[in-house]
């Protein structure tokens, strides 16, 4: 029998439960540290923050927050719905010229039934998509493979997000 490792995940499978409210926000304390790149920050916009998952659903996956800690579409205001939607098409642009899927999947899950990991802080997922990565791994054990480390995503987009790329 052939093993994948993946230690990383471990700390998703052991984790607590966070509460809904901000005390616990992954985005809010990354936002609130200094360290972008241990916090998985690859940009910064006046309203919008662009996190990489560190639970991906396929390479790339990143997740599109509003700073503010907002739990509601209609808490938004007018330009914070406007910035993080050119955030969500500026990162389509750049995974589309870094790393060339085939398709997208962007999407938000609203409250914990419609399955938000994290209720409390609106996110859209931004999950780069390739023909063929669903294979036999998701179908008969459950289990992802992710090709790019976490560094190495980050390294990638950090460059190119520090300039006028798309």
């Amino acid at each position: 029998m052939d093993q994948l490792w993946a230690p990383w995940r471990l700390a998703y499978i052991t984790k607590a439960i966070a509460p809904a409210d901000g005390d616990d926000c992954f985005i809010c304390r990354g936002l609130a540290g200094s360290d972008d790149r241990k916090n998985l920050i690859v940009e910064r916009s006046r309203h919008s923050v662009v996190v990489l998952n560190r639970f991906p659903y396929n390479n790339g996956h990143l997740l599109v927050a509003p700073k503010a800690h907002k739990a509601r579409l209609d808490d938004l205001t007018n330009d914070e719905v406007l910035d993080l939607q050119a955030a969500v098409t500026r990162m389509v642009a750049v995974l589309e010229m870094l790393i060339k899927p085939d398709g997208f999947n962007v999407g938000l899950n609203l409250g914990k039934v419609a399955g938000a990991g994290l209720p409390g802080h609106l996110h859209w997922h931004v999950v780069p998509r390739w023909n063929g990565d669903t294979n036999f791994m998701t179908t008969v054990s459950d289990t992802r493979v992710i090709s790019q480390s976490l560094e190495a995503l980050y390294d990638l987009l950090a460059p190119c997000l520090a300039t006028p790329c798309p």
